[in-house]
């Protein structure tokens, strides 16, 4: 078993550098991460858990979605949270009566922010759909029929969207709510999403910018939301030459080559093996930010992953996680941020699902059990807020400024064949291949003691996906399955041991390496 290697070669630990493992042992896949901790090269980018998705607003009423939140908040530390359907219908929002007068009910959305904000999440506030009474037409999306028609009056619009806003700044208080982003409709490129023109949308957003800084000229509003990371360039020029207000840019990207949105992954959707993929679209709108008329604007992707199909087992299987590591790392600071598209599998686009694992966007399944992916974030979130120089391109390493360090590190391998899809391939139980070794060299540290712990996540390490096709795939859990699944995921370390470094203050490992393996060690100095 991988996790008894891991005790054995942390028992054999060499701590100074006569005694590090030998050239001899080396082969040409081997790495080595070589580091000092008195050598900063800067803060760690707080990309990767500024925000995160979940499916809509009404969801998050619901007991179970809010406990998976809290866990997650607390194992990740995600400070924002972006959401579809604020205002549909079944937020009961907006009303005329028969005497044509406009009513405005904000009673569910209080209930969802009031949850939010008591455990420090804050909204990243996605304006949209269009209440029914308010649309031109009866164009909708999803199961839970999400309006997506312009409104029939831009005006009755703008009021809605400051009546929200005048209610939060009274409800919250004007230095809360200025801190939360607004963000404009979501992917009004798609016929899907929004059945307007490009100029539709230009207007919606002015209109709805307008009316947030009628509230408070401090509020961030920004958009286009786009699929496809587009509409870059035309927003800004709108914006600018509109004098309309524009404090950010979001956009969207998924890291598929083939296939479109197919709620029941009937069509297929292929990984793309671009090493570019997501990370080339981020560069590129950074680009073209820098020579916009507005070069400085902060870039925030609301939306990504490996696919944009919530029937993808990509989503689900072991590979996922070194698949996140790698994109963030390749991004580094050219977003501000990169909201993974979803939390949790408690997500209804294609309506409620009966199966266990489908494939879900989620970080978590809807029973609450933690998919690798999950261990990507909380691994990153226990990482320490000084970033170590680095050379290695498939690792973080960082201290604290007392000494402490933390390495984390993967491999990222494109594992899938030609000529077979996502839907085809990851459904099976798939054994990572070796990939040699990897050797992890910590300098600059202060003589003594110190605890190392050592965490994982790769194939059937911390893998409760694997475990659920070893069950045989059942549609419906039991409780002692779901048990059981669960305890395969705890994100719990695989090994922990005291070891000593020495008057050169230098500490060497080595780890054996598979296809698409995590590990995050900890060195802390232990405390007399």
């Amino acid at each position: 078993m991988q996790t008894k290697k891991i005790a054995q070669l942390i028992g054999q630990l060499s701590l100074t550098a006569a005694t590090m493992l030998a050239p001899a042992c080396a082969t040409a896949q081997d790495r080595v991460i070589d580091v000092n901790v008195s050598q900063v090269a800067g803060p760690l980018p707080a990309t990767f858990n500024f925000a995160v998705g979940a499916g809509r607003a009404n969801e998050g009423l619901r007991a179970d979605w809010q406990q998976q939140l809290a866990e997650i908040k607390r194992d990740a530390g995600f400070k924002y949270i972006r959401m579809h359907g604020l205002l549909s219908d079944d937020m009961a929002v907006y009303h005329v009566d028969a005497q044509g007068k406009e009513h405005y009910n904000f009673q569910y959305i209080d209930a969802l922010y009031d949850y939010l904000l008591s455990i420090k999440i804050k909204p990243f506030v996605e304006l949209g759909f269009m209440p029914s009474q308010m649309a031109s037409g009866d164009k909708t999306i999803f199961w839970w029929r999400g309006n997506v028609t312009p409104p029939k009056n831009y005006e009755a619009w703008e009021r809605l969207v400051k009546a929200l806003t005048a209610h939060w700044t009274e409800r919250y208080g004007a230095d809360e709510v200025a801190s939360w982003y607004f963000e404009v409709w979501n992917e009004p490129n798609l016929d899907g999403f929004w059945a307007g023109t490009q100029d539709d949308y230009f207007k919606l957003y002015a209109h709805a910018a307008r009316a947030i800084k009628s509230v408070d000229a401090r509020y961030r509003v920004g958009g286009p939301a786009t699929a496809g990371a587009a509409w870059i360039p035309e927003t800004i020029a709108y914006a600018d030459k509109n004098r309309v207000p524009l404090d950010f840019i979001s956009t969207h990207t998924y890291g598929v080559s083939q296939g479109f949105l197919d709620e029941f992954g009937k069509k297929g959707t292929v990984l793309n093996k671009d090493d570019g993929a997501i990370s080339a679209d981020v560069l590129r709108n950074r680009r073209e930010i820098g020579a916009s008329a507005m070069p400085t604007l902060p870039l925030h992707y609301t939306e990504w992953s490996s696919s944009y199909t919530p029937s993808d087992p990509s989503h689900d299987s072991y590979h996922q996680a070194a698949y996140i590591l790698q994109k963030l790392k390749q991004v580094g600071t050219a977003a501000q941020s990169m909201s993974y598209w979803v939390f949790t599998d408690i997500f209804e686009e294609a309506g409620p699902r009966f199966e266990a694992f489908h494939g879900g966007f989620g970080l978590m399944n809807t029973q609450g059990i933690k998919k690798p992916a999950y261990f990507a974030y909380q691994f990153l979130n226990q990482l320490a807020p000084n970033e170590l120089k680095n050379t290695d391109a498939r690792s973080y390493a960082t201290t604290d400024g007392q000494g402490n360090a933390q390495v984390l590190l993967w491999d990222y391998t494109h594992t899938l064949p030609e000529k077979i899809n996502n839907q085809q391939y990851f459904i099976q139980d798939l054994p990572a291949r070796d990939k040699g070794t990897v050797a992890v060299k910590v300098a600059g540290l202060k003589p003594g003691a110190y605890t190392l712990t050592v965490s994982q996540v790769g194939y059937k390490q911390n893998d409760a996906y694997t475990g659920f096709i070893g069950m045989g795939s059942p549609k419906q859990l039991t409780r002692p399955q779901v048990t059981a699944l669960k305890d395969m995921a705890t994100g719990k370390p695989s090994a922990q041991k005291t070891v000593r470094v020495g008057a050169d203050g230098r500490f060497s490992t080595s780890l054996p390496l598979r296809e698409n393996d995590v590990y995050l060690l900890n060195l802390q100095q232990a405390k007399r």
